[in-house]
Parts: C-alpha cells; structure tokens; sequence
C-alpha cells in the first residue's frame, strides 16, 4: 500500500480534502536536483482536518472521480 506525507492546501469540499506532496526529482542530463509538486483529493470523513495541517496519506479503491486516496493520521499540533 503506498502511502504520502503532505500539507492539507483546501478543505473546502463536504468529505473531500486537497492534499499538496512535494518530491524531489534529479534531472536525467543535468543531474540537478528540484522539487516536484503535486496535489491528491483525499477522502475525510469526519471532515477533521484543517488547512495546514501534516497528514500521511495512502492509496485506496476509487471513491469517486479524482479521489483515490484516504486519510490516515492525525493532525499535528
């Protein structure tokens, strides 16, 4: 199961959060390394978390068009 640790960007939606992961990726000739962003909807169901938020997300069944991922920890404080 793969997981993803990234800042919640928008809980603007019933159930549904934005999810922002940054990677690091190397470029194939310059070998210069630079940062990748890219957003995930995650299902909430409790619709606990909050924009800016830590969160660790992992993937799941199709819940709807876009969303393929689900919660799975707490907010840090």
């Amino acid at each position: 199961m793969r997981t993803k640790k990234g800042q919640v960007v928008s809980n603007k939606m019933e159930k549904t959060i934005v999810v922002e992961v940054h990677t690091y990726k190397s470029h194939p000739k310059y070998k210069k390394r630079y940062r990748s962003t890219k957003k995930y909807m995650a299902d909430d169901p409790a619709s606990k978390y909050k924009e800016g938020d830590e969160v660790t997300i992992y993937e799941s069944r199709p819940l709807s068009k876009k969303k393929r991922w689900t919660v799975s920890a707490e907010p840090k404080a």
